[in-house]
């Protein structure tokens, strides 16, 4: 199998169609079996990820044959990363058990201040582990070994249609969602009942949690409503970037609350914008209303109004933090700045954010001006002080932990302080909860690396590193030296960051 799968092929052209079309039915084969090794899976992705001279005379059949094939490989390799999620966290669980947390705890905590590290799930540290290695962020790896398990354990035959590419990875996860309200014999029975889909083809994904849902309901009742009972408790609200310096808040709400608050919306900006129109000196109504704004801009305005207080919703009053440079700032430069909790902004946009407010307050932050990397602070309690709480804050922006970009929630010692880690600026980073948490488990480690910029390596107690850098702040400019290999050579080239 390993012969035939890393069967030779030359990267950057000379592959003709039938060598890769062989090629992508022999990786199929070789990944349903489960038996590649990480080398030859390695070489099926540089030749899957190059494009040759030949690949811009095929004609359409061809291309739509790889397009298909290449979704079948998709969805196998996401059966077999379910797989091997599973077996990870079992490893993980047979380390536990073998005696190597008590020997980590001794070791890393040298057991000279009577502190221990602090108890970490299994599946947590697996979650954490498999978000590293399928560059995701540690909460959606939690909820892709929630997921391999259901199918491994629970859902054989969901399992086998993705291997068989009947469906995608996210039609899987739409089916186990809603079916993981109910225990394991009906959870099979569901699994089951779906076959006649899979094997039919041509169901979308709200035709396919229907019919899920549906058998989950018919079989356990009282699930659905126990489910629909502990939604209410998950409710929430969220915030995330949108294009051309928007964002998205949203919120989870009980759907009697959601329609209600949504309608009250709706009247608030018909009310105000009938009012505006009729208005002593205004002429009839417009479409946009009598100040121009639209339904939907009034209803945003509106929205904002209520929740912050203010008279007017362009009138910011709550404290955020801009970091823009001073070219920026007072020269007119176009360097991009960065709103905290948020991301880049436009430098004019930045400006105008400054200029709009009437109590604008400024900060310096200073940076070297060999590296760019902002100025240190010390501290000598253990706890960080509000000020250097502040300035990891604003250097780290989002969670440090790599593709974790959750918010802040958590300034943690990268060496802890008892292990005798220094209150620092160097050795203190920014984490989310759930990053601060795994990041206990015995065998991992976080350690600073000399660099540019703030810079922390991530070890996994398998040997494997990952290092996260902090973000340049605007303004900062420096010249990093990318080397990449490829079959019969490198080359090094280089960037402005």
């Amino acid at each position: 199998m390993f012969e035939s799968a890393a069967m030779p092929v030359t990267v950057g052209g000379a592959q003709d169609a039938a060598d890769l079309s062989r090629l992508i039915a022999e990786v199929l084969v070789a990944v349903g079996s489960g038996s590649p090794s990480a080398a030859a899976i390695g070489v099926w992705a540089t030749a899957l990820g190059s494009v040759g001279d030949d690949d811009l005379q095929l004609d359409e059949a061809e291309l739509l044959e790889r397009i298909a094939a290449q979704e079948r490989l998709k969805a196998a390799a996401a059966a077999s990363q379910a797989r091997y999620s599973v077996l990870l966290e079992t490893r993980i669980r047979e380390r536990r058990a073998g005696g190597d947390e008590a020997a980590s705890s001794s070791v890393e905590s040298g057991d000279t201040t009577g502190t221990r590290p602090r108890v970490v799930d299994p599946s947590t540290e697996a979650g954490q582990a498999i978000a590293l290695a399928r560059c995701e962020s540690p909460s959606r790896g939690g909820r892709l070994l929630g997921l391999a398990k259901a199918l491994v354990h629970e859902m054989p035959h969901t399992l086998n249609a993705l291997a068989a590419g009947r469906i995608n990875e996210w039609r899987a996860t739409l089916v186990a969602r809603e079916t993981a309200c109910l225990d394991v014999g009906d959870r099979a029975r569901v699994d089951e009942a779906l076959v006649p889909a899979y094997a039919r083809g041509g169901v979308g994904d709200r035709q396919l949690a229907a019919e899920a849902r549906a058998h989950a309901q018919r079989l356990d009742p009282a699930a659905a409503v126990k489910r629909a009972r502990r939604a209410v408790t998950e409710r929430r609200v969220w915030l995330k970037p949108a294009p051309d310096s928007m964002a998205v808040l949203s919120c989870l709400l009980p759907a009697a609350q959601a329609v209600a608050a949504y309608k009250a919306l709706c009247a608030a900006a018909d009310s105000a914008r009938v009012c505006r129109a009729e208005a002593p000196g205004r002429g009839p109504r417009a479409p946009q209303g009598g100040d121009g704004r639209t339904r939907d801009q009034t209803m945003a305005d509106t929205l904002v109004e209520r929740l912050t207080g203010q008279g007017r919703a362009g009138d910011v009053r709550i404290a955020v933090n801009v970091v823009m440079s001073d070219a920026a700032l007072v020269g007119g430069s176009p360097e991009p700045a960065a709103l905290a909790g948020y991301g880049v902004l436009p430098a004019q946009i930045a400006r105008d954010l400054v200029l709009a407010s009437s109590d604008a307050a400024l900060r310096r932050l200073y940076t070297s001006p060999t590296t760019g990397s902002v100025a240190a602070l010390e501290s000598r309690c253990r706890a960080f002080p509000p000020g250097l709480r502040d300035f990891i804050a604003l250097r780290d922006q989002t969670c440090r932990n790599p593709w974790c970009d959750a918010p802040i929630r958590h300034h943690d010692h990268v060496v802890p302080a008892a292990r005798g880690g220094p209150t620092s600026a160097a050795n203190g980073q920014g984490l989310c909860e759930r990053c601060n948490q795994a990041k206990e488990a015995p065998g991992w480690r976080h350690a600073t690396t000399p660099a540019l910029r703030h810079t922390v390596t991530v070890t996994t107690p398998a040997g494997h590193r990952y290092r996260s850098t902090a973000p340049p702040l605007p303004g900062v400019r420096e010249v990093i030296g990318h080397r990449v290999e490829f079959p019969g050579g490198e080359c090094v080239f280089h960037t402005a960051a």
